[in-house]
Protein backbone atom coordinates (compact mmCIF):
# COMPACT_ATOMS: atom_id res chain seq x y z
CA UNK A 1 0.00 0.00 0.00
CA UNK A 2 1.55 3.31 -1.10
CA UNK A 3 1.15 6.74 0.52
CA UNK A 4 -1.55 7.58 -2.02
CA UNK A 5 -3.87 5.21 -0.16
CA UNK A 6 -3.41 6.57 3.36
CA UNK A 7 -6.64 6.15 5.35
CA UNK A 8 -8.29 4.68 2.29
CA UNK A 9 -8.15 8.02 0.46
CA UNK A 10 -6.57 8.82 -2.88
CA UNK A 11 -5.78 12.55 -2.63
CA UNK A 12 -2.85 12.63 -5.03
CA UNK A 13 -4.87 13.75 -8.05
CA UNK A 14 -6.17 16.69 -6.02
CA UNK A 15 -2.64 17.59 -4.90
CA UNK A 16 -1.29 17.20 -8.42
CA UNK A 17 -3.99 19.47 -9.83
CA UNK A 18 -3.48 22.02 -7.05
CA UNK A 19 0.13 22.40 -8.24
CA UNK A 20 -1.24 24.57 -11.05
CA UNK A 21 -1.87 27.32 -8.51
CA UNK A 22 1.89 27.87 -8.53
CA UNK A 23 1.51 29.05 -12.13
CA UNK A 24 -1.31 31.54 -11.47
CA UNK A 25 0.28 34.99 -11.29
CA UNK A 26 -0.98 37.91 -9.25
CA UNK A 27 -0.49 41.65 -9.72
CA UNK A 28 2.08 41.71 -6.92
CA UNK A 29 5.85 41.39 -7.02
CA UNK A 30 8.26 39.78 -4.61
CA UNK A 31 11.18 41.62 -3.02
CA UNK A 32 13.39 39.85 -5.56
CA UNK A 33 11.46 41.27 -8.52
CA UNK A 34 9.53 38.12 -9.46
CA UNK A 35 5.80 38.24 -10.08
CA UNK A 36 4.05 36.53 -7.19
CA UNK A 37 1.91 33.42 -7.62
CA UNK A 38 -1.38 32.71 -5.90
CA UNK A 39 0.22 29.71 -4.19
CA UNK A 40 2.91 31.94 -2.68
CA UNK A 41 0.29 34.39 -1.44
CA UNK A 42 -1.79 31.59 0.09
CA UNK A 43 1.24 30.14 1.86
CA UNK A 44 2.22 33.43 3.49
CA UNK A 45 -1.39 34.17 4.40
CA UNK A 46 -1.53 30.82 6.24
CA UNK A 47 1.78 31.69 7.96
CA UNK A 48 0.44 35.11 8.97
CA UNK A 49 -2.75 33.51 10.29
CA UNK A 50 -0.75 30.98 12.29
CA UNK A 51 1.11 33.79 14.06
CA UNK A 52 -1.91 36.06 14.59
CA UNK A 53 -4.01 33.20 15.97
CA UNK A 54 -2.02 33.41 19.20
CA UNK A 55 -4.14 36.50 19.91
CA UNK A 56 -7.44 34.72 19.14
CA UNK A 57 -7.56 31.65 21.40
CA UNK A 58 -11.36 31.33 21.12
CA UNK A 59 -11.35 30.88 17.36
CA UNK A 60 -11.15 27.53 15.58
CA UNK A 61 -7.49 27.72 14.56
CA UNK A 62 -7.58 24.70 12.25
CA UNK A 63 -10.53 26.19 10.39
CA UNK A 64 -8.65 29.46 9.98
CA UNK A 65 -5.56 27.75 8.54
CA UNK A 66 -7.68 25.64 6.19
CA UNK A 67 -9.51 28.73 4.95
CA UNK A 68 -6.23 30.54 4.37
CA UNK A 69 -4.90 27.67 2.25
CA UNK A 70 -8.15 27.20 0.31
CA UNK A 71 -9.45 30.76 -0.08
CA UNK A 72 -8.00 31.43 -3.56
CA UNK A 73 -8.00 27.89 -4.89
CA UNK A 74 -10.82 28.76 -7.29
CA UNK A 75 -8.34 30.83 -9.30
CA UNK A 76 -6.84 27.60 -10.60
CA UNK A 77 -9.10 27.65 -13.68
CA UNK A 78 -9.78 31.33 -14.36
CA UNK A 79 -6.61 32.90 -12.96
CA UNK A 80 -6.34 35.84 -10.57
CA UNK A 81 -8.68 38.76 -11.13
CA UNK A 82 -7.13 41.72 -9.36
CA UNK A 83 -9.37 43.74 -7.06
CA UNK A 84 -7.64 46.83 -8.46
CA UNK A 85 -9.46 46.19 -11.76
CA UNK A 86 -12.83 46.53 -9.97
CA UNK A 87 -14.30 43.25 -11.33
CA UNK A 88 -17.99 42.45 -11.04
CA UNK A 89 -18.24 40.67 -7.66
CA UNK A 90 -20.95 38.25 -8.81
CA UNK A 91 -19.09 37.17 -11.93
CA UNK A 92 -15.83 36.81 -10.00
CA UNK A 93 -17.53 34.67 -7.35
CA UNK A 94 -19.14 32.34 -9.89
CA UNK A 95 -15.91 31.90 -11.86
CA UNK A 96 -13.94 31.02 -8.75
CA UNK A 97 -16.73 28.80 -7.42
CA UNK A 98 -16.53 26.73 -10.63
CA UNK A 99 -12.78 26.37 -10.21
CA UNK A 100 -13.01 25.42 -6.54
CA UNK A 101 -15.87 22.99 -7.11
CA UNK A 102 -14.03 21.28 -9.95
CA UNK A 103 -10.88 20.82 -7.91
CA UNK A 104 -12.68 19.65 -4.76
CA UNK A 105 -14.60 17.09 -6.81
CA UNK A 106 -11.35 15.12 -7.03
CA UNK A 107 -11.58 14.43 -3.29
CA UNK A 108 -13.68 11.87 -1.39
CA UNK A 109 -17.24 13.18 -0.80
CA UNK A 110 -16.74 14.08 2.87
CA UNK A 111 -13.66 16.20 2.18
CA UNK A 112 -15.23 17.66 -0.96
CA UNK A 113 -18.16 18.95 1.09
CA UNK A 114 -15.99 20.17 3.96
CA UNK A 115 -13.64 22.15 1.72
CA UNK A 116 -16.44 23.58 -0.42
CA UNK A 117 -18.30 24.68 2.71
CA UNK A 118 -15.14 26.33 4.04
CA UNK A 119 -14.57 28.10 0.72
CA UNK A 120 -18.13 29.45 0.75
CA UNK A 121 -17.94 30.43 4.42
CA UNK A 122 -14.83 32.46 3.69
CA UNK A 123 -16.28 34.18 0.65
CA UNK A 124 -19.50 35.03 2.43
CA UNK A 125 -17.62 36.15 5.58
CA UNK A 126 -20.30 34.56 7.77
CA UNK A 127 -18.13 33.64 10.77
CA UNK A 128 -15.48 35.21 12.99
CA UNK A 129 -12.91 32.86 11.46
CA UNK A 130 -13.85 33.91 7.94
CA UNK A 131 -13.72 37.62 8.76
CA UNK A 132 -10.28 37.21 10.32
CA UNK A 133 -8.96 35.44 7.23
CA UNK A 134 -10.56 38.12 5.04
CA UNK A 135 -8.71 40.83 6.96
CA UNK A 136 -5.43 38.94 6.89
CA UNK A 137 -5.83 38.25 3.17
CA UNK A 138 -6.00 42.00 2.55
CA UNK A 139 -3.14 42.57 4.99
CA UNK A 140 -0.82 40.07 3.28
CA UNK A 141 -1.55 41.64 -0.09
CA UNK A 142 -0.76 45.12 1.22
CA UNK A 143 2.40 43.83 2.89
CA UNK A 144 3.56 42.33 -0.39
CA UNK A 145 2.87 45.58 -2.23
CA UNK A 146 4.96 47.43 0.36
CA UNK A 147 7.79 44.89 0.21
CA UNK A 148 7.77 44.15 -3.49
CA UNK A 149 10.18 45.28 -6.16
CA UNK A 150 7.30 46.88 -8.04
CA UNK A 151 7.22 48.25 -11.58
CA UNK A 152 7.27 52.00 -12.19
CA UNK A 153 3.97 53.74 -11.57
CA UNK A 154 2.71 51.18 -9.06
CA UNK A 155 -0.55 52.37 -7.46
CA UNK A 156 0.12 52.53 -3.72
CA UNK A 157 -3.10 54.48 -3.15
CA UNK A 158 -4.95 51.22 -3.77
CA UNK A 159 -3.49 49.88 -0.52
CA UNK A 160 -5.05 52.65 1.54
CA UNK A 161 -8.62 51.76 0.61
CA UNK A 162 -8.28 48.01 0.11
CA UNK A 163 -10.41 45.93 2.49
CA UNK A 164 -10.75 48.59 5.17
CA UNK A 165 -14.13 47.21 6.29
CA UNK A 166 -12.61 43.96 7.55
CA UNK A 167 -10.36 45.71 10.07
CA UNK A 168 -13.06 47.68 11.87
CA UNK A 169 -14.53 46.59 15.19
CA UNK A 170 -11.39 44.71 16.28
CA UNK A 171 -8.74 46.72 18.19
CA UNK A 172 -5.87 44.41 17.21
CA UNK A 173 -6.76 44.44 13.52
CA UNK A 174 -7.35 48.20 13.60
CA UNK A 175 -3.85 48.69 15.02
CA UNK A 176 -2.42 46.32 12.41
CA UNK A 177 -4.15 48.33 9.70
CA UNK A 178 -2.62 51.58 10.96
CA UNK A 179 0.83 50.01 10.70
CA UNK A 180 0.12 48.83 7.16
CA UNK A 181 -1.16 52.24 6.08
CA UNK A 182 1.88 53.94 7.59
CA UNK A 183 4.15 51.55 5.71
CA UNK A 184 2.26 52.27 2.50
CA UNK A 185 2.75 56.02 3.00
CA UNK A 186 6.48 55.56 3.56
CA UNK A 187 6.82 53.35 0.49
CA UNK A 188 4.88 55.83 -1.64
CA UNK A 189 7.06 58.74 -0.51
CA UNK A 190 10.20 56.68 -1.05
CA UNK A 191 9.15 55.92 -4.61
CA UNK A 192 8.52 59.62 -5.28
CA UNK A 193 11.95 60.56 -3.94
CA UNK A 194 13.54 57.87 -6.09
CA UNK A 195 11.76 59.13 -9.21
CA UNK A 196 12.84 62.72 -8.51
CA UNK A 197 16.47 61.69 -8.03
CA UNK A 198 16.36 59.60 -11.21
CA UNK A 199 15.05 62.58 -13.21
CA UNK A 200 17.64 64.89 -11.71
CA UNK A 201 20.42 62.46 -12.57
CA UNK A 202 19.09 62.08 -16.12
CA UNK A 203 18.89 65.83 -16.62
CA UNK A 204 22.38 66.34 -15.27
Amino acid sequence: MGYQHICGLTPLQFINEAEQLKNVLRTAWTSGGKQESTAEHSWRLALLAMVILEEYPRLDSLKVIKMALLHDIGEIREGDISAALRPDPGEKYLAEERGASGLFSLLPPQLEKEYMDLWKEYNEAVSKEARLVKALDKAETIMQHNQGCNPAGFDYDFNLEYGQEYFSGDPLLAEFRQILDTDTGKRKEGEKEGEIKARQKKNG
